[in-house]
């Protein structure tokens, strides 16, 4: 596995960046002036395994804080370096940095301002903006260079300034903009010790954006500073874990990144084995070892097949396909359900994938998420399916259905029982298809000849070499084809969080950059564990259709390909929170989660609130102890609700904008 080289930076008595293995890290979520509860949460996750932690500093006081808390870790032998997290205030900022190893700052909020004003700027005027940026920013950069402190600069999709907003909109090229900015001041200056990040809540925006500093980066400068990867405002739960490693996998796969964290709305503590998990899935090198990925002639770093190299693009739809039947041709994504090692099949059983069957009556009903197809292997069954699932089996079974059922069912074909039968399907064909195997087919002219035949859909996979970045050069290798192709995606990990990130890191990395029709994931039963997250245990629901179909439809959402359910734009609790996170989360989530395609952002304060919630329809955040203020996308509509009654009025706020719908028992 290769990386991107990037300079070696110095935070306290750990390297990142340069040769140096991807770290890990998190943040606290304690009261910053509550020392004891600090002290006692930094350490639980040092032990845990983060090699940074983070700690709020939104005012002078908190700074000064973080000494003593530094002091204290000491004193317990822990010398794990802290990270200052400073927003509005460079005061705090400038003490915080002669205390301990690294401050982060937010150049959307550090010395600009967002009103969510629109102001026309002539190029003088602009430019004396940045003066204004570097005479503020400037001492900061000083007192690192002079106390060796590190600095990450964070640009979050959310948080862009009002300047920058009016200048280059809510986009990847802002994002970028906002931290160059930044970080050609300190070049200026000859400091060095930097870290960036460009966090989004969305892992097509988020993965665009660090696509584009490291092709500016090299533009400019001729090198990249380390890359600080995360998805903000997660979530929880599998869908925190997906969206996560979906935009944190990809980079990790492309040799992108050399810290990470993993932003859960549950306690930090729990955000560390998912790291581990990410990077010991994208990162398979030998401990202590990291290998360095020299850049290309023309400066330019692989990043998606389909993406030029030297311009953003829409990451949406990039591969085109042409329509068969449900199944390509600009429609959404398909479900294949994995039915193939159940000995039986009996409409009891198809509720784990969306569909419940009502005997009195004859009747199913059909959920948001519910499978698109049925594959069944070499066995029958003997019921009636719902019109809106098909089954599917193996082609050589097919063949011996009685003529009157091989219209109802559909045949996957090997190639080379495709090439040989003298009997398909006519509507569609499913074709298996191991992407090793396409040198030696492409010499047979095999290509070619799906190419003429208008029934094909390829059920891609890959059995050598990384999944994602052998399927997608393979997709690359043959525009020509344009039959719809299914991902097919197994996973053979033991625990519910290891599959999780198996299937983000390769089937959600696929989907990100429009490289599929359809989805069919796949595991070993037998191998499966219980796992504890945040104090629940996920199972594989008896059976593992559950788990298999739900992360599939986790795996769309997040991508944008196929919203099926409602969507939680949630941030991980600090010491800024004014409410508890996890428990208003969840009180939130089972009071809305029947409202497809709807967008809300769950935002602990006024930091982490209209900006960063840019993604949602709806926002719900903290703006005093025990006070709500409620968004309509970035519009306040009702101040200082009192928190007792604030989910009431979320709900009354989705009814009068005609977003609500009765949940339907």
């Amino acid at each position: 596995m290769y990386r991107l080289h990037t300079r070696e930076v110095r935070v306290g008595n750990l390297a990142i960046g340069g040769t140096n293995p991807v770290r890990i890290q998190t943040m606290t979520t304690t009261d910053t002036l509550d020392i004891d509860a600090t002290v006692a949460q930094t350490i639980r996750c040092i032990e845990a395994g983060a090699e940074l932690v983070r700690i709020t500093a939104p005012s002078k006081k908190e700074a000064e804080a973080l000494g003593v808390i530094k002091e204290r870790l000491r004193a317990a032998g822990y010398d794990t370096p802290l990270v200052a997290d400073i927003h509005f205030t460079p005061n705090a900022a400038e003490i915080a940095a002669r205390l301990i190893e690294k401050v982060r700052v937010n150049p959307g909020n550090y010395v600009d301002k967002k009103k969510f004003d629109f102001i026309e700027y002539t190029d003088t005027e602009y430019a004396a903006e940045v003066d204004r940026i570097r005479e503020r920013f400037t001492p900061l950069v000083r007192i690192c260079k002079e106390y060796g402190t590190a600095m990450r600069i964070g640009t979050n999709h959310g948080s862009l300034s009002d300047r920058i907003m009016s200048r280059y909109g809510d986009t990847a090229i802002g994002m970028v903009e906002s931290a160059m900015e930044f970080l050609r001041i300190a070049r200026n200056e000859d400091y060095h010790q930097i870290v960036l990040s460009m966090k989004s809540s969305n892992p097509i925006v988020m993965v665009e954006a660090y696509r584009l500093l490291v092709r500016t980066m090299l533009h400019e400068f001729g090198e990249c500073y380390p890359l600080h990867l995360g998805v903000t405002e997660a979530g929880d739960g599998e869908d925190g874990r997906i969206k996560s490693a979906i935009g944190i996998g990809t980079l990790l796969e492309e040799g992108i990144g050399d810290t990470i964290r993993v932003s859960l709305t549950e306690d930090p503590e729990f955000e560390l084995p998912v790291c581990k998990d990410l990077v010991k899935k994208a990162l398979p090198v030998q401990p202590g070892l990291a290998a360095v990925m020299d850049v290309p002639d023309g400066g330019v770093l692989p990043t998606s097949p389909f993406m030029p190299a030297n311009e953003t693009a829409d990451l949406l739809n990039l591969r085109r396909s042409v329509a068969v039947r449900t199944i390509g041709g600009g429609q959404v994504p398909v479900v294949m359900a994995d039915f193939m090692k159940a000995e039986t099949v009996v409409p009891e059983q198809l509720e784990a994938i969306g569909y419940q069957y009502d005997a009195p009556t004859d009747k199913w009903a059909i959920a948001d998420g519910a499978a698109d197809y049925l594959f069944l292997g070499a066995k029958a069954i003997n019921f009636a399916l719902p019109g809106t699932v098909r089954p599917v089996v193996f082609s050589r079974f097919w063949k011996g259905l009685p003529e009157a059922q091989q219209a109802d069912y559909l045949p996957l074909f090997s190639p080379e029982e495709w090439k040989t039968t003298d009997r398909q399907h006519s509507a569609i064909n499913f074709m298996l298809l191991d992407v090793k195997d396409a040198d030696r087919l492409e010499t047979q002219g095999f290509f070619r000849k799906i190419e003429s035949d208008p029934t094909i859909v390829l059920c891609v996979y890959c059995t050598e070499g990384p999944p994602k970045k052998t399927i997608a050069q393979f997709l690359q290798a043959h525009p020509e084809l344009t039959a719809p192709v299914i991902i097919c995606d197994m996973s053979a990990a033991a625990t519910v969080d290891e599959q999780l990130i198996d299937f983000s890191v390769t089937s959600g990395a696929l989907f990100l950059d429009g490289l599929g029709d359809g989805i069919w994931l796949m595991n070993d039963p037998d191998r499966m564990q219980d796992v504890q997250v945040s104090g629940r245990t996920y199972l594989p629901v008896g059976s593992t259709h559950q788990f298999l179909n739900n992360t599939a439809f986790s795996i769309l959402q997040a991508t944008r390909k196929r919203i099926s359910k409602t969507e939680y734009i949630s941030c991980p609790s600090c010491g800024r929170t004014l409410f508890d996170l996890q428990e208003t989360t969840a009180k939130i989530r089972s009071a809305t989660h029947h409202l497809k395609g709807v967008k809300i952002a769950i935002m602990g304060c006024i930091v982490n609130g209209p900006g960063e919630m840019a993604d949602a329809d709806f926002g719900y955040v903290g703006s005093g102890p025990g006070k709500i203020t409620l968004y309509k996308n970035k519009d306040i509509v009702r101040k200082n609700i009192d928190s007792e009654v604030a989910v009431e009025e979320l709900i009354n706020l989705l009814k009068e904008h005609g977003a609500w719908t009765e949940r339907v028992s």
